[in-house]
C-alpha cells in the first residue's frame, strides 16, 4: 500500500509515460524527499527464460561514478605477497595462516573477497562459509586475479557484479540521490550498456523489455529503452 507521501510524489509525473533517460533522472532526484541519501536503482525486465542455464545474464562493471561508503575488500594471498596486497588497498588480507582460524570462527568481517589464483586451493575450506554470502571468489566476477592493485582499486570505485534473478529481472543499485544528475547518467548509460553485451547468444526477441529507474523511497519512473 502507498504512502500519503509516494502518492502525493506519482502525481509529479506522467505514470503512463516513458522517459528518455535524462529526464527520468530529473524526476527520480526530484522525488527523493526521504530524510536520508536514497540510493538510486535500475530495474530491467529481460527476455530470458531464466530456468535454463545458458540464458542467464550475468557479469560485472566498472562504474564511472562511486557512491556510497567503499565496501570492505579482502585479499587472500601467499604470505610472501601479503605486503603487495595491502599496499594495493586491501582493508583486510588473508594468507595460508589464517584460513584455519577463519574456518573456526565463521566471523567475515568484509563485504568482498578477492584471491590470487595460487590461494584458490588453500581457500576452499571456506567455501561453505563465503558460498552462501556470495563472497567466494570466482573468474565470472573477476575476483580471482594476479594484478591485485587493478583489481581492489576497481572494486573501491565502484566495480559492481549483476546477475538476472528468477523472474528474468535484473536489479542494481547505480547512485546516490547525492550523486549529480551527470553522475547518475553516466553510470546508468554505463550500467545499461554492459547489459546489452550479456545478451545470451540463445535468447531470441527483445532482449530487454523494459526499465524503471527509482529512488529507494520514491516511485518507479519507467525509462526509454
Amino acid at each position: 500500500m502507498l504512502t500519503k507521501r509516494v502518492k502525493q510524489l506519482y502525481q509529479t509525473f506522467d505514470k503512463s509515460k516513458t522517459y528518455p533517460l535524462a529526464e527520468a533522472v530529473s524526476l527520480v532526484k526530484k522525488n527523493a524527499t526521504a530524510k536520508f541519501d536514497e540510493t538510486v536503482e535500475v530495474h530491467m525486465r529481460l527476455g530470458i527464460d531464466p530456468k535454463k542455464g545458458e540464458q542467464q545474464v550475468r557479469g560485472v562493471v566498472v562504474l564511472p561514478n562511486s557512491f556510497g561508503k567503499a565496501k570492505i575488500v579482502a585479499a587472500f594471498v601467499p604470505r610472501d605477497r601479503a605486503k603487495d596486497a595491502k599496499e594495493a588497498g586491501a582493508d583486510l588480507v588473508y594468507t595460508d595462516d589464517d584460513i584455519e582460524g577463519l574456518k573456526k570462527t565463521g566471523k567475515i568481517e568484509f563485504e568482498i573477497a578477492v584471491s590470487m589464483p595460487e590461494m584458490m586451493k588453500t581457500l576452499s575450506p571456506l567455501a561453505r562459509i563465503l558460498g552462501p554470502r556470495g563472497l567466494m571468489p570466482s573468474p565470472k566476477n573477476e575476483t580471482i586475479t594476479t594484478n591485485l592493485a587493478k583489481t581492489i582499486s576497481e572494486l573501491k570505485k565502484g566495480k559492481v557484479a549483476y546477475k538476472n534473478d528468477d523472474t528474468a529481472n535484473l536489479h542494481q543499485a547505480v547512485g546516490k540521490a547525492g550523486n549529480t544528475e551527470e553522475q547518475l547518467i553516466a553510470n546508468l548509460s554505463t550500467f545499461i550498456e554492459a547489459v546489452k553485451k550479456s545478451k545470451p547468444e540463445t535468447s531470441k526477441g527483445i532482449f530487454i523489455k523494459s526499465i524503471t529507474i527509482c529512488s529507494t523511497m520514491g516511485p518507479a519512473i519507467k525509462t526509454q529503452i
